[in-house]
């Protein structure tokens, strides 16, 4: 493993301080950087371990919504007693993904920061990457890319953001808060992630050396209709080929409100607002989930290998949405 130093700050302020240095990363569960490190994929100088720091609450908001520190870890804030109650989407999301001991130890603000899955990525044995080095290419693109992406992809980058938190949270309108050196910021959470662009090798807005502080979420509208659907290889521990997050406001069976995000189809958690759009003032019969999951996945391109995760997405929102209008 690449040698690197370790320091730990006493609060927030400090461990912004120390990500100043060059070549530094805050480490919280390390479920993720740590598997990275031992790859060679990312070779940080200095590790800036925050896991003491105190960010770990689960508090109510002024305005009726809940914030989620960073260093909530994922099965305490899975079974909280109200993000089971206000946001069962997100609970479901969070149980869905990676296994119990993993999510015991996993943290928000590093779900956030979840690498892709992509093999080129993770093998450094392929000298093709942009997303590891930019500017060498992309071997999914020509190779085995049965995970990859079909929707906001180009000729740089194919990779899927891996997690499940992420899809709820950008259908739940969630804004994330950070701090860096010239102090505090609000990011929506819909615009937290990138596409690939120019620069692949950037997953989110982040600026180097900013802390995550946690996540905010708006009060709850979705309770009482909403449904987190993941499909992938194997029950007991797979990230998602397809996953959807459907959120719906309802009055007397006609959708009001609408919130659909996807999962493992993009570079980013997918919002499909022409699909939302479509729902507004309509029961949910089967012909309005067949529109609705065909303007979701109006502008898919498939791949070699991944061209059939256009019509399983197309399925699985039908399933979901008629899933979540169920759960009144």
């Amino acid at each position: 493993m690449h040698p690197f130093s370790y320091e730990r700050p006493a609060d927030v302020a400090q461990a912004v301080a120390l990500a100043q240095q060059p070549g530094a990363r805050f480490i919280g569960g390390g479920t993720n950087l740590l598997d990275l490190m031992k790859n060679g994929v990312e070779t940080p100088q200095r590790l800036i371990d925050v896991s003491r720091l105190p960010l770990a609450a689960i508090t109510e908001l002024p305005q009726g919504g809940l914030r989620i520190g960073a260093l909530a870890r994922n099965s305490d804030t899975a079974n909280h007693p109200l993000v089971r109650q206000r946001y069962p989407l997100l609970s479901q999301a969070f149980l869905s993904g990676a296994s119990p001991q993993l999510r015991n130890m996993a943290t928000v603000g590093g779900n956030l920061l979840q690498r892709t899955r992509c093999y080129y990525f993770y093998d450094t044995a392929f000298d093709k990457c942009n997303k590891r080095q930019p500017g060498s290419g992309c071997a999914a693109r020509e190779g085995y890319n049965r995970i990859h992406a079909i929707l906001g992809a180009n000729e740089q980058c194919i990779a899927t953001n891996p997690s499940d938190m992420s899809v709820a949270l950008a259908a739940l309108d969630a804004v994330v808060q950070v701090r860096g050196p010239n102090g505090e910021r609000a990011i929506a959470m819909t615009d937290f992630h990138t596409l690939p662009g120019d620069t692949p090798q950037r997953d989110s807005v982040l600026q180097p050396g900013e802390l995550i502080l946690g996540v905010d979420l708006p009060p709850a509208m979705h309770a009482d209709h909403s449904h987190y659907l993941k499909v992938r290889d194997r029950a007991s521990y797979a990230f998602a080929l397809v996953s959807v997050a459907a959120a719906l406001r309802m009055e007397n069976e006609v959708v009001r409100e609408a919130r659909i995000a996807l999962g493992g189809v993009a570079h980013k958690p997918w919002r499909a607002r022409e699909a939302e759009a479509l729902l507004v003032g309509q029961a949910l019969t089967a012909e309005v989930l067949d529109q609705c999951a065909a303007a979701a996945l109006a502008g898919a391109k498939g791949y070699e290998h991944n061209a059939f995760k256009i019509a399983l997405a197309q399925r699985a929102i039908t399933r979901a949405l008629r899933k979540a209008g169920q759960t009144a």
